[in-house]
């Protein structure tokens, strides 16, 4: 066998976690919480099928054909204009379909950081972006977060401390994996401060839409008005994963860069996908199907939350996230989340353990998180339960 001479920007990066949890066989008597899907029992399938035979019957020589790297142009004018609302995209903005918002967050990485530069992001984050940012031997240096989002003096400081900061990355609506929310105060100063310092701002934000309670915040990207806020979009969470279309907003020196960037790496993204999620657009039913998948999700948290309530109130502490996808928990000081999900995979119980979300991958987190919107009803039920019990064991009040 040969030894392979791998490049030294990917030869110490390790696999996402959570996407290795996905290939795990399972048993009928398992359960997940470890997924960030959302429930197939919102995706628009019958819907889209009819849009599907429209499409390869009207119009497969667009849909079968090369297209420009930029997006099917109908569907960046729709997607203009409906996040328009919420100010997304000013007079100096050009926006680009992207696969997924993982690949507006790379091209974001490979246009405007160096290897060695400095990259702020929360810590705990999400997996999907530390690994990004590592593939590109960037510098992390993480921020805490609490129920209120980053921690703004924390940031500012490693501002003023930290070498060659570039890029400030932050899920500042429904965090994953914590849920948390920026408080309006902290997404002000963030602005104020990404002007003062001279870096950018990466917006990931595919759960905004996903609100169950509480009132609506401006995006990072409404309050911008110097060009620093990239926002990162996706219908993934909204319409479907699989379809792999995402959106990225910036300003429009930013996207033409961005833009020769896509050139070299998938040339443009799935055009019969961008059609179809184009017809969906236009035909208005994207308003009506998030209501949907809210009142859905809504459920499931509320179901969870309750359930944990009442089998986990003395061992653990967790927030009520306001949407998005996730229940973040915290053991007490001194226990390890690690620790507690492999007691819990002995009873088929599946959950991932903070550490996975850490800048730093050795330092031992007391969090894990859970996620309510794939399982079943029955399933966060028995699951939960199954949690108490293994934690009655594990925790000693």
């Amino acid at each position: 066998m040969s030894n392979f001479n791998f490049a030294d920007r990917i030869k110490t990066l390790e696999p996402s976690t959570i996407r290795e949890m996905l290939k795990a066989p399972s048993g009928p008597d398992s359960i997940s919480f470890s997924a960030g899907n959302p429930s197939p029992l919102t995706f628009p399938a019958s819907k889209m099928a009819e849009f599907a035979a429209d499409i390869f019957r009207d119009d497969y020589a667009t849909a079968l054909q090369y297209g420009i790297t930029e997006g099917y142009a109908p569907l960046r004018q729709a997607v203009e204009e409906r996040y328009r609302k919420h100010a997304i995209g000013s007079e100096n903005d050009e926006l680009i379909i992207t696969s997924g918002a993982q690949q507006a967050i790379d091209l974001s990485i490979k246009v405007l950081v160096n290897e060695g530069d400095t990259i702020l992001c929360e810590s705990p984050s999400f997996i999907g972006a530390l690994n990004c940012f590592r593939s590109y031997n960037t510098r992390l240096v993480g921020i805490p977060v609490d129920k209120d989002g980053m921690d703004i003096d924390a940031l500012e400081y490693a501002l003023v401390n930290e070498p060659n900061v570039r890029i400030i990355y932050t899920i500042p609506t429904f965090h994953n994996p914590c849920g948390s929310t920026m408080s309006l105060e902290r997404r002000t100063r963030l602005i104020e401060l990404a002007q003062k310092y001279d870096v950018y701002i990466i917006e990931d934000s595919p759960y905004f839409e996903l609100r169950y309670s509480g009132e609506d915040l401006p995006t990072l990207k409404s309050m911008d008005t110097g060009g620093r806020v990239i926002f990162a979009g996706s219908f993934s969470k909204v319409i479907a994963p699989g379809i792999r279309i995402g959106y990225v907003s910036a300003h429009r020196d930013i996207i033409a860069r961005m833009t020769i960037a896509k050139q070299v790496s998938d040339v443009h993204t799935n055009l019969f996908f961008q059609i179809l999620v184009e017809r969906y657009l236009s035909n208005g039913l994207l308003d009506d199907h998030i209501r949907e998948c809210c009142d859905l999700y809504k459920q499931k948290r509320d179901r969870m939350l309750s359930a944990m309530e009442k089998h986990m109130s003395d061992k653990v502490s967790w927030n009520s996230p306001g949407g998005g996808l996730f229940i973040w928990a915290e053991l007490p000081d001194g226990y390890d989340g690690q620790t507690l999900c492999n007691l819990l995979r002995e009873r088929q119980i599946i959950c991932v353990p903070g550490n996975t979300f850490n800048v730093d991958k050795m330092q031992t987190s007391c969090g894990f998180r859970l996620n309510f919107s794939l399982p079943s009803d029955e399933q966060i039920d028995r699951g939960i339960a199954t949690i108490g019990e293994v934690l009655s064991e594990y925790v000693v009040m």
